[in-house]
């Protein structure tokens, strides 16, 4: 299907239908598949089987962006399935909400529709016209929906736990929620620094303590997921999705970001001595 013959509404609802059959799939394939196996694992196959279908949906409608709310969408169903009645999980699935419904909205904003298609897959279809499917599908939809499961594995200990509600929990609830307004402010300001006519890369707000205030947001928010889990003595291990996210962020999204912004800006360089990559320095002039 090409993008050019539908508009940006009736995209978006193309893509909500897409949403809801990889949820109902997901439901029904964790519901019914690896009988005797974990809630974990069977979460795992059932978290596949989703991404398989909006990768479908994506090779169908040509476009790679129609995977790209699965970062936000998939950390609430996961939440949801794993939930309790405790105080600890209501307050820390209410803060993965409230995270997950502002980025899909911020997504929305930004989405033109199927005719338009994030940048970065743009360019790997350039470099790699052959290839490109197969990178997309272990690229931009496996290797995502990977790294947000590990994410989610504090969430299988923090969620179910009966343990008394206590300072940590109110710290992580804490840390997700103003990790969620960081990354919600910095994408705010960007926005509107792009519709005021800002000229090359935006220095104002968040922007001007660092070049990537809303990646430090989301880090912020799975590392709030994180001690979510360390709460309740969740095993060492559920750290390997915040720092694996981490990682990813420094190591390939903000490399990959700089680097466009230098071939279009060559004044970024100086942006890039005056002003930190990821964390504020407060004794930087």
């Amino acid at each position: 299907m090409s993008g050019q013959r539908v508009s940006r509404a009736q995209s978006l609802a193309l893509v909500g239908v897409v949403y809801l059959a990889a949820l109902g799939v997901g439901g029904l394939v964790f519901s019914a598949c690896c009988p005797g196996e974990s809630t974990l694992w069977r979460m795992a196959v059932a978290d596949l089987a989703a991404t398989a279908l909006v990768f479908a949906a994506s090779r169908a409608f040509d476009n790679s962006s129609v995977y790209d709310p699965f970062w936000s969408v998939a950390p609430v169903a996961i939440g949801a399935a794993l939930a309790s009645s405790s105080l600890r999980s209501g307050l820390v699935l209410a803060a993965l909400a409230i995270y997950g419904v502002r980025l899909t909205a911020n997504w929305v904003r930004g989405w033109a529709g199927l005719h338009h298609e994030d940048w970065r897959y743009a360019d790997f279809r350039t470099r790699y016209p052959r290839a490109y499917w197969l990178i997309s599908a272990f690229g931009i939809h496996l290797f995502p929906t990977l790294q947000v499961f590990l994410g989610c594995l504090p969430l299988f200990f923090a969620l179910p736990s009966s343990a008394p509600f206590g300072v940590l929990d109110g710290v992580a609830v804490f840390v997700i929620l103003a990790s969620t307004a960081v990354e919600g402010v910095a994408d705010e300001q960007l926005r509107r620094y792009r519709l005021a006519g800002g000229v090359g890369a935006c220095t104002v707000g968040l922007w001007q303590l660092s070049r990537h205030p809303n990646y430090l947001g989301e880090i912020g928010v799975w590392f709030g997921v994180w001690l979510a889990g360390v709460a309740v003595g969740a095993p060492w291990w559920t750290a390997a999705g915040w720092v694996a996210i981490f990682v990813m962020f420094v190591g390939v999204s903000i490399p990959m970001a700089e680097r466009r912004a230098l071939q279009r800006r060559p004044e970024y360089a100086d942006i890039q001595r005056r002003i930190p990559m990821l964390f504020p320095n407060p004794f930087r002039r």
